[in-house]
């Protein structure tokens, strides 16, 4: 077990309820105050297609102030179904640029509208390539920090990223993860049990980019309407044995958790965020978790998944402490 911080956060009265925290969390209001905070800085963005090793491409979004020597660089991963311009990364990215660092907001495969750079499907195995596409962002545009932060599964790769760091020659310093997802069966297991709002928002969101998927590379994906129309845990299996190598859906979710002792050996200093009320991610693996000594983990009672949400400006506690963990005070 890891010492475990007691967040500071308290939402007012009528944001109390984990499932309205959650579903505020990545809302369309949301989105376009993150959008408008981004316009409001006065940075210039544009697209880049980074590699990901083995002919992968990967899309991503580069942010920077015109004029100014960037202290740092940010690389913001999204969850899954999410984007580079989900809310709260649009929300973190203006935050980091108004501490003088520039942010680079990366699209996993498949996600952002970048299901034609590669004919495989995305799945949340495939860290190999977010390593690379980060070596390949910290070579072309150096800087004098690199950190990564990321929610929900973005803060599952965050973390494998930060693990394999040192053996990639990726220097980071430093490493925040929002409600991760930390062993993904049980996050399975908790979504079939909970309110069926999160497990159909996904099954919808996941059957749109598997028919795009088909749309673009219809010999490749082999799938017909029957077997987008199962649910998730058997779209999941199905998908895992026919484009994977894992064999079985079990070994497949070993195969990116990050539970138990896993984050043990981290050798970047690592903030992590959850909330007692997390209605996706179990607050108890997070209290087995074995984490170094420079990690910190801090548990809110409250804040839902990836919620946080402080008024109704909506306002997040979570892109907040995400620039103060990673970029500090300045």
């Amino acid at each position: 077990m890891s010492p475990v911080t007691t967040s500071p956060y308290r939402p007012p009265r009528w944001l109390r309820s984990a499932h309205l925290q959650s579903v505020l969390a990545g809302s369309p209001l949301r989105r376009r105050r993150g959008l408008a905070a981004l316009a409001a800085s006065g940075a210039l963005t544009r697209e880049v297609v980074v590699d990901g090793g083995g002919d992968v491409r990967l899309l991503g979004l580069h942010t920077a102030l015109p004029g100014v020597e960037p202290r740092g660089m940010a690389l913001l991963l999204h969850g899954w179904e999410g984007s580079a311009e989900s809310a709260y990364v649009c929300l973190a990215a203006a935050g980091f640029l108004a501490r003088g660092y520039d942010v680079f907001r990366l699209n996993f495969r498949d996600h952002g509208g970048s299901h034609h750079l590669n004919p495989d499907i995305f799945h949340s195995a495939r860290i190999d390539e977010v390593v690379h596409a980060a070596r390949d962002i910290a070579g072309r545009m150096p800087r004098p920090r690199l950190v990564v932060a990321g929610h929900s599964l973005g803060g599952n790769f965050a973390l494998r990223l930060a693990l394999r760091a040192p053996a990639a020659g990726l220097s980071l310093d430093g490493v925040a993860a929002v409600c991760p997802v930390l062993d993904p069966a049980r996050t399975m297991e908790a979504m079939e049990r909970g309110l069926p709002l999160y497990m159909h928002h996904f099954e919808r969101s996941w059957r749109r980019s598997l028919v795009r998927k088909r749309e673009l590379f219809p010999d490749r994906v082999g799938f017909d309407d029957a077997v987008l129309r199962l649910r998730m845990r058997a779209l999941t299996e199905w998908l895992v044995l026919r484009h994977t190598d894992f064999g079985s859906l079990a070994a497949y979710f070993d195969g990116y958790s990050i539970a138990g002792d896993r984050l043990a050996g981290l050798a970047v200093p690592a903030s992590i965020l959850t909330s007692a009320d997390d209605p996706v991610i179990p607050v108890d693996d997070f209290h087995r978790l074995a984490l170094p000594a420079g990690a910190r983990l801090e548990v809110a009672a409250r804040g839902g998944h990836c919620g946080f949400i402080e008024g109704p400006r909506l306002d997040g506690y979570a892109e907040r402490w995400v620039v103060e963990r990673l970029a500090g005070q300045g």
